[in-house]
């Protein structure tokens, strides 16, 4: 579909999934968007693109400025970097969603951004001028497209109220690049499960407030009792591999 202002964007993603689910099961199959159905192959990602206009101008575009990423870009990008440890709570909202989320299998890990690289987790994609835009890579399709979409929003305009400057983008595949060399250029690593999303998103005063409190309230909720129904429940790879060990 055709990109659109955020509200149409997430009623769009809506009637997509449904669009696809039905006509599948009318041809006798099942359409899953399930972020890791498959072990050992790509996940399902939801790339999510998002640009701002001010007077009918793209205001991500500066055509004199390196890259040509306008101020308010840089901003919006530190922002979302800053709050993407919360982000992901939304964007990422079951337990099968950090399954995706590792080295390797071409999902953004790591807290970065770049205008070529795409093993960061913000990208800048090469067209500019009306189509300059950032790229939010960690995004699956499990996730509430409304939700998700306030909570980048949310994001990106505190970077722009709270002049944040982003870090220094990484251009070389940060897959290849040693622990140290990560630590010593602060790149940051997102949350390894959903209790921990969940954990950092209760912490992140802006989004809470983008979100509001009884939404704030039945994501945790919902976040504890899936983390508890899934540390509690024996897996079948537990049982194959300390059954007959022990």
């Amino acid at each position: 579909f055709k990109y659109g202002d955020a509200l149409t964007t997430a009623d769009n993603v809506i009637t997509f999934k449904f669009a696809t689910k039905t006509i599948a099961l009318m041809n006798g199959l099942h359409a899953t968007f399930m972020a890791k159905p498959i072990y050992g192959i790509c996940g399902s990602g939801m790339h999510t693109n998002c640009s701002l206009f001010r007077d009918g101008e793209n205001a991500f575009y500066d055509p004199e400025a390196p890259l040509q990423l306008s101020e308010i870009a840089l901003q919006f990008i530190a922002g979302v970097l800053a709050h993407v440890q919360g982000i992901t709570r939304l964007a990422n909202p079951t337990i099968n969603s950090y399954k995706r989320l590792v080295p390797g299998y071409e999902a953004p890990v790591y807290v970065s951004w770049s205008a070529s690289n795409r093993t960061a987790l913000v990208r800048v994609p090469a067209p500019r001028g009306r189509s300059t835009r950032i790229e939010l890579r960690s995004p699956d399709p499990t996730c509430n497209p409304y939700l998700t979409f306030a909570a980048v929003l949310a994001a990106g305009l505190d970077g722009i109220r709270q002049e944040m400057e982003p870090p220094a983008s990484v251009n070389s595949n940060i897959f290849k690049m040693t622990t140290e060399a990560r630590v010593s250029a602060g790149i940051r690593t997102l949350p390894e499960d959903l209790a921990t999303a969940n954990r950092a998103l209760l912490a992140d005063d802006v989004l809470c407030a983008a979100l509001g409190p009884h939404v704030v309230s039945d994501l945790d909720r919902i976040a504890r009792l899936e983390w508890d129904a899934f540390r509690t429940a024996v897996h079948p790879w537990e049982v194959g591999r300390y059954l007959g060990r022990y």
